[in-house]
């Protein structure tokens, strides 16, 4: 047997088992009770971080740190009870309010990660003491067009559903994607810059340095890949994730974009705040 058809063999037995694979009902439900599983670790590790910043500086309000880990629980909190319940959300009539499942928590972990670029954008430009006073404006403009888009998209749909919306939307996903990274390009790598032409060397400065590097890299790569990903679930019904028969995709996409950026974010930024005199530690308003 002549290697091109020892070849051609393996890569139908591998097809073979993906197939089967997807269209277990048991393997289904084990894949994403799994990715509920690790949602739920997630969401357990943000709201025992909020707990501990709370505890150590009870005098601010809902400063952004909080607010950022306030929004990790919530996204992967709903993630989690989305996929237990996957089978059943499925089923649910009319289609629309599967699409508001689904999508909702993708919208919520876009706003999470675009405070975190706000937060460094304040920093970055108090420190070459410009005016900050119109980011937070624009940070809520901006989520509020997303927003409104997103829920118009889903008025259109449940009045009725055309198949160019659902692509229309899926896109929409990807652009949104493709903003939020170049976004952490933008402030992640000014900010980077910014730290690394600082003449004093201390070990603050560099576990500062590494932090942004670290955390900049991660999200920047985690919303590329949702955005090419987005753009395939959107014009190729072989990568649909919105789907029970897809369940190793689903597995591999909400690993890599949501999972597996946020366990490693939420380590880097596990450090708590001081308990007084913090300057860059903004209340939101």
């Amino acid at each position: 047997m002549g290697s091109s058809a020892v070849a051609a063999i393996e890569m139908t037995a591998a097809s073979n088992w993906w197939d089967d694979v997807n269209a277990s009902a048991v393997w289904q439900d084990r894949i994403f009770h799994a990715l509920a599983a690790l949602y739920g670790v997630v969401a357990a590790v943000a709201v025992v971080q909020l707990v501990r910043i709370q505890l150590r500086v009870p005098e601010f309000g809902w400063t952004t740190q909080k607010v950022f880990h306030f929004l990790n629980f919530l996204v992967n909190g709903v993630r989690c009870i989305v996929f237990v319940f996957r089978r059943d959300i499925q089923k649910l009539s009319p289609e629309i309010v599967q699409h508001i499942l689904l999508d909702m928590p993708s919208l919520a972990f876009f706003t999470t990660y675009a405070l975190l670029v706000l937060f460094w954008a304040e920093i970055y430009y108090q420190a070459r003491a410009v005016s900050t006073d119109g980011l937070r404006p624009s940070f809520f403009t901006i989520n509020g067009v997303v927003y409104a888009v997103q829920i118009a998209m889903w008025l259109i749909l449940w009045w009725k559903p055309i198949p160019v919306v659902v692509i229309l939307s899926k896109m929409f996903f990807a652009g949104v994607s493709l903003f939020a990274a170049l976004g952490f390009l933008l402030y992640g790598g000014r900010l980077f810059l910014m730290l690394q032409r600082f003449p004093v060397e201390s070990k603050g400065r560099r576990k500062k340095l590494q932090e942004v590097g670290y955390v900049t890299t991660i999200c920047f790569l985690c919303f590329l890949v949702r955005c090419i990903m987005m753009c395939f679930d959107a014009f190729d019904q072989a990568a649909d994730l919105d789907v029970l028969d897809h369940p190793i995709l689903n597995f591999i996409y909400y690993l890599l974009v949501e999972i597996l950026p946020s366990s490693l974010v939420l380590f880097i930024l596990r450090k708590l705040p001081p308990k007084r005199g913090i300057t860059q530690y903004h209340p939101i308003r």
